[in-house]
């Protein structure tokens, strides 16, 4: 049976020399469901939540001036865009038989048969992730630029979504409301005045905001060009394999924003043309009188995929732009309950209460992880075994919850929501 705290193992295994044959082996002993170590990630601009479980001593594991770790990503292929990061931020590990490699290799490596052929056809990678995303307090209003902006220097745009997990939200912190877009008949002008003022203390661009009361269990949709300032509730967030943003808010809780965080992601030569700054956000949504009509959500059931004593919802779905990029589900099992999933696509996986197995694998929710410390917490579904199906079975005593997250184009039913979608 699984444990229901953190393994005493190192993630930190000497790395596979021949990831190709480390691949085929670990799938064929999964199989086709990979373990996947702790992902940690530090923000220098920022103030972790303390709630994704990691030990108290270990919140500045990657040094005081990297800042404290409040993220942590699942199943990664795509790379934390810190100064100073270290090779590997950002990116997930495969763990097997004593040794690790990235499942970024393991996607070149294994293609269509991890992601899904539509998928590998089309993008050649795993073109998403997901993560925690934890703060004690708010961070700036800011936004992610679209793919189009984003390819102006060579990155990729980044749409995202939000679900506040009840198992990681133990308490509120200091402020559970996120502002998000600019009320409506806010004008350009209003905010080239915020620009304007940045180097006089606060430039004021919440005052042209909304915010919101975050509610657990509950999320919301994030489309890129939009203005957000995500508040104090731990955060599950799949999005778009990028990490591109550009904070329009010059102080918060009274720590400066520097101006390079507001243009890191545009050209040189726009660094300081507020004209075209302004014109990365996208206007219509910003100060679209139905914001939350358009972008709030709130868990479906799917009574397709369900069953007595196990329940699948839909937690992160409809489209961004018109196009489905990613989604995720939140899968309960009661005590004893067993179910055969089948999705359409592959997944990355996370426990986030309770023990079970998952496949052959056993899983459980750490209660508290050293840095370095291997979890069975967190997986990669691959397409094969995903379409194929694969019994997930709650062996504890209390439910088993888990959180799982999908690529772009895979569900042929997924579930419509809001208007402009």
């Amino acid at each position: 049976m699984a444990t229901a705290t953190a393994s005493r193992t190192s993630a930190k295994l000497p790395e596979s020399k021949n990831v190709g044959s480390a691949l085929d082996r670990a799938l064929t002993a999964g199989k086709g469901i990979l373990r996947l170590s702790p992902t940690w990630v530090p923000r220098s601009f920022l103030h972790p939540g303390k709630r994704v479980r990691l030990h108290p001593d270990d919140y500045y594991s990657y040094g005081l001036d990297r800042g404290g770790i409040d993220e942590r990503w699942f199943a990664s292929t795509t790379e934390a865009a810190n100064e100073g990061r270290v090779p590997d931020e950002g990116l997930s590990w495969c763990v097997f038989d004593g040794e690790r490699f990235l499942l970024r290799d393991a996607v070149s490596e294994g293609g269509a048969k991890l992601v899904g052929k539509a998928i590998w056809d089309r993008y050649q990678k795993w073109p998403v992730y997901s993560k925690f995303f934890d703060n004690m307090g708010p961070i700036p209003h800011h936004m992610h630029q679209s793919f189009e902006d984003a390819k102006l220097v060579g990155q990729e745009g980044k749409p995202e979504s939000y679900y506040f997990p009840p198992q990681y939200n133990n308490c509120d912190n200091h402020f559970p409301y996120t502002f998000m877009g600019l009320e409506p008949g806010t004008t350009k002008e209003d905010v080239r005045k915020c620009l304007e003022n940045w180097n006089r203390g606060d430039n004021g661009i919440i005052d042209l905001a909304k915010a919101y009361r975050l509610e657990r269990g509950t999320g919301w949709l994030i489309p890129p060009g939009v203005l957000h300032a995500p508040g104090s509730l731990l955060t599950y967030e799949p999005q778009w394999g990028s990490d591109v943003f550009a904070m329009f808010q010059s102080l918060v809780e009274g720590r400066a924003v520097p101006w390079s965080l507001l243009v890191k992601d545009m050209p040189t030569e726009k660094h300081h043309d507020l004209d075209f700054i302004i014109g990365q956000l996208d206007w219509e949504k910003n100060v679209d009188t139905h914001y939350k009509e358009s972008n709030f959500l709130r868990p479906l059931v799917d009574e397709k995929r369900s069953a007595p004593g196990a329940t699948d919802r839909w937690i992160v779905y409809g489209h961004v732009d018109g196009r489905q990029l990613f989604s995720a589900k939140e899968l309960t099992l009661d005590p004893g309950a067993k179910i055969t999933v089948n999705d359409a696509g592959a997944s990355g996986w996370i426990t986030v209460q309770g023990e079970g197995k998952v496949g052959v694998h056993d899983v459980a929710t750490p209660t508290l992880i050293r840095f370095g410390q291997m979890t069975s917490d967190e997986l990669f579904i691959s397409a094969d075994a995903a379409t194929a199906g694969y019994t997930v079975e709650n062996t504890g005593p209390g439910p088993l919850v888990s959180l799982r997250y999908f690529g772009p184009d895979v569900h042929p039913d997924l579930p419509k929501h809001g208007k402009k979608r």
